[in-house]
């Protein structure tokens, strides 16, 4: 089997939720976003396909689902004539793409550690070199998004990317989530806390 009972509605809200917004997307021509969602389709699969061994649990399932609605209304979505995106929710701070990088790339980080635990030994504590390699891994795969927005920029005539600003922010804000991710992590670790799942060494 390749879901338990607790994660099939998990899968269920993807299905709501994907093919919702790749039909919008195509309506308004956003290809854009019609890519990403071709990304969301490949990372869902890989899931689905390695659940029963990588083990993850409810909180990194729910964060990549919500990760992915986040991400796909913020492009389609449209508030005051721009997309969700763009929306300013604390003037000067905060914009809405901020608020997902952070959200997003503190659950990548999640995901990276507990991949990361079939290769350490049991018990090892979040701390030190360990808690600092824990946020270049998020940060890494928050560089990895940036070469996919590249991809976007040069493939599609029209997109939301913005510029080399946009870019530093969204890295600002990739370490942000990373270093929050690890911080709750070391916490649950110093009280004996661990994500739920046993994960085996990928080959």
């Amino acid at each position: 089997m390749l879901l338990t009972r607790r994660e099939w509605p998990v899968l269920l809200v993807n299905l709501v939720y994907v093919p919702v917004f790749t039909v919008i997307a195509l309506r308004r021509f956003n290809f854009e976003f019609v890519l990403y969602v071709g990304v969301i389709l490949l990372v869902g699969s890989l899931v689905l396909w390695k659940q029963r061994q990588v083990c993850f649990d409810l909180t990194i399932l729910w964060g990549l689902t919500i990760w992915g609605l986040l991400h796909l209304a913020g492009g389609n979505i449209r508030v005051h004539g721009d997309v969700l995106y763009c929306l300013q929710l604390i003037p000067v701070v905060l914009r809405y793409d901020q608020l997902v990088h952070c959200f997003g790339f503190g659950v990548a980080t999640l995901v990276c550690y507990h991949l990361l635990q079939a290769y350490l030994r049991p018990g090892v504590p979040l701390r030190g070199t360990l808690f600092f390699l824990t946020i270049m891994m998020g940060c890494g795969v928050g560089a990895m998004n940036e070469i996919v927005e590249f991809i976007a920029v040069k493939c599609c005539e029209e997109t939301n990317v913005g510029g080399y600003d946009n870019t530093l922010w969204d890295l600002v804000f990739n370490l942000l989530g990373a270093t929050l991710a690890t911080l709750w992590l070391a916490r649950r670790s110093r009280r004996g806390e661990f994500l739920r799942g046993a994960p085996k060494a990928i080959e």
